[in-house]
């Protein structure tokens, strides 16, 4: 297309020779314009790319022409010519807006280069032009955009901080009225059993209307939106919500849940408004949307965990052991009622305006501060037999839970323990005048071969008469055995070496192995510290544990016994292969007269008092005792005791 140049010149000889030695030569279209007035209306209707204004002009000045020509919407370059060469001339015109100036009388070459570089020139700003016009719309974009986001970012933070579900889905309604200007909004869910959605909250909703809006799934716009889990817009002159309710426009968004799905929809609409919701409209109504499901998640979780706190809070206020919660930090979090009557606490006393207070300024007792010190160090749990005020014995259980810290329980125990004691003490009382009687009758059926022949069948009722007064005089021994030892009788200590107690141990129980067809070794180390110890009772100890193994290991199985150092203790190990133990058994092992309940242990002999002892002897030496078993696999039971440390 051919550039048009404008030529506002009174003079039509200056008109004639542009036009032939410079606009037709160079295929410029030409204009022509002999007055002011002409110039302006062909630069208003014609859109010329240049003008080239003359000074002198027939019907107005110049300079005011300029100012005019200035004023137009295209701005159309111009190029000022006159004789006049003063500065004052050329930079009047500079000021008033000439892109270029020529003086009189005109040369060809330099019109032509001055329209060449002018339109040069024009062309590079009229990119400028556009790029800024560009950048100014994009900016405005932009600023909708952000203004959209920040107006999400707003109530989504007011909505997503509130717990409470009704205040949640009110919130949310009024905001998607409110952000895309509709007239009335709803917020549905989904009844799964009669597969409808029924009105949740509402805005500007009649009372008739909300009383009686509930939209089946497969038969609505609503239920559209829901199944397709995409939002739903109609518009037209009548568009039924409802029956007998229409609406010109109309908004369903679905509620999606994480995991769960659509839950329900969120709708906007206008009634009477010809309004009709645009693509901001629906992506502001989709993020509301968003935010009311997680909000509703977030308030069903709330109201949840509410629940199970009322019940944990319940539980803990009536459990009749003490309980007490502490962060990683050994701050006190709860503390039941049991609890805070042990040390008259009050609330003040652990919470200082709402800020848990360390256990140590809690809790002023020097044991149970020790218990938590032992489970620092070795970050497992600890139970332990404890005396606290008024000389009451608690079972103390002290737990690590992951993500929370500690939980200690304790057990009031001190009944169980005087009934222990008495009971410690009849059996004690008995299995001692028992004694006496037991001897006799043992002495006399030693005698009676002595005062005359006994045929085959009475020998058999004496043989099964000793073998009795045996086991009801190891029951009375043991009896005994764990009555002096709970009564520290005859503990006195010296240093004592674990080898040389296993050494005696496994050569007296060697034979036995081999006549029970099995492999007994000891694994003895080259060098073990030694520990402060009755030799009798860790005997006791050790061959205890060995018979054991070889009672219930079958024939042709392994006992392994070792021992090792630990970090300033001695750790000694009885491992075999036979029966094992039953999981749910493991517990009560040690328990006095207890006897593990299977087939295949039914025939192994015993009174259900070795381990028992066993335990006893190694907690008054200060040490502890456990076993890791698996039935069919075998048992290893472990004791450790404190060694003497070198130089003592």
């Amino acid at each position: 297309m051919r550039e048009r140049v404008l030529v506002i010149d009174s003079n039509l000889m200056t008109q004639r020779r542009l036009m032939r030695s410079v606009l037709e030569p160079n295929d410029y279209e030409h204009l022509q314009a002999l007055s002011g007035r002409e110039g302006l209306e062909l630069a208003r209707d014609r859109d010329p790319a240049v003008i080239i204004l003359d000074y002198n002009l027939s019907d107005q000045d110049s300079f005011d022409l300029l100012i005019e020509l200035q004023e137009l919407d295209a701005l159309v370059p111009v190029i000022f010519a006159s004789a006049d060469q003063s500065t004052r001339t050329i930079l009047r015109a500079f000021r008033l807006g000439a892109s270029d100036f020529l003086r009189k009388p005109l040369e060809s070459a330099e019109v032509l280069a001055a329209l060449k570089r002018t339109l040069r020139d024009e062309r590079s700003l009229s990119k400028r032009r556009d790029l800024t016009r560009r950048l100014r719309e994009a900016n405005r974009q932009l600023q909708d955009q952000f203004q959209e986001l920040s107006t999400v970012y707003a109530i989504g933070r007011a909505v997503t901080s509130l717990l409470d579900l009704n205040q949640v889905l009110n919130r949310v309604v009024e905001a998607a009225v409110y952000t895309v200007g509709a007239e009335e909004g709803t917020l549905m869910l989904l009844d799964d059993e009669s597969n409808e959605l029924y009105l949740r909250a509402a805005k500007d909703v009649g009372e008739e209307a909300a009383r009686n809006l509930r939209l089946r799934v497969d038969d609505s716009a609503a239920g559209r939106a829901l199944r397709t889990n995409r939002p739903v817009h109609l518009t037209g002159d009548s568009v039924k919500l409802a029956t007998g309710y229409l609406v010109k426009s109309l908004l369903y968004v679905p509620l999606r849940v994480p995991g769960r799905g659509a839950i329900g929809v969120l709708g906007v609409a206008n009634r009477w408004a010809d309004q009709v919701f645009s693509q901001r409209d629906i992506r502001l109504v989709s993020a509301m949307a968003d935010y009311a499901a997680i909000a509703i998640d977030n308030a069903r979780l709330f109201e949840h965990a509410e629940t199970e706190r009322a019940k944990l809070e319940a539980v803990l206020r009536e459990a009749e052991e003490a309980i007490i919660v502490v962060d990683e930090d050994d701050r006190v979090l709860l503390c039941n009622a049991a609890a805070c009557g042990i040390w008259r606490l009050t609330r003040e006393d652990l919470f200082r305006e709402g800020t848990p207070q360390p256990l140590e300024e809690v809790i002023l007792d020097s044991d149970i501060l020790e218990l938590f010190g032992e489970a620092s160090d070795q970050d497992e749990a600890v139970h332990r037999e404890i005396t606290l005020r008024k000389k009451r014995t608690y079972k103390a259980h002290l737990t690590p839970v992951e993500g929370v810290g500690r939980v200690l329980m304790l057990q009031d125990i001190t009944h169980l323990k005087e009934l222990n004691r008495l009971k410690s003490e009849f059996v004690a009382t008995v299995s001692h005048d028992l004694r006496t009687p037991l001897t006799s009758i043992q002495g006399y059926v030693e005698l009676l071969p002595r005062v005359g022949p006994l045929n085959e069948r009475q020998e058999q009722f004496i043989g099964r008469v000793q073998v009795s007064l045996r086991s009801i005089t190891d029951l009375i021994n043991n009896l005994l055995d764990i009555r002096r030892i709970e009564a520290e009788l005859d503990m006195r200590v010296e240093p004592c070496d674990l080898r040389e107690i296993i050494d005696r141990v496994i050569g007296r129980l060697r034979d036995l192995a081999e006549t029970e067809g099995q492999d007994l070794r000891w694994e003895r180390p080259d060098a073990l510290p030694l520990v402060e110890g009755h030799p009798g009772r860790l005997t006791q100890v050790v061959d205890n544990l060995v018979n054991n193994a070889i009672k219930y290991t079958q024939e042709g199985g392994l006992i392994t016994v070792s021992a090792n150092q630990d970090d300033g203790h001695v750790v000694v190990h009885v491992c075999d292969n036979g029966l094992g133990i039953p999981l749910e058994e493991q517990p009560h092992i040690f328990d006095k007269f207890y006897r593990v309940q299977s087939e295949t242990a039914d025939d192994v002999g015993g009174t259900g008092l070795g381990l028992a002892i066993v335990k006893a002897v190694i907690e008054k030496h200060g040490g502890r005792i456990w076993v890791e078993s698996k039935p069919g696999l075998g048992s290893t039971f472990s004791f450790i005791l404190p060694a003497i440390a070198e130089g003592s």
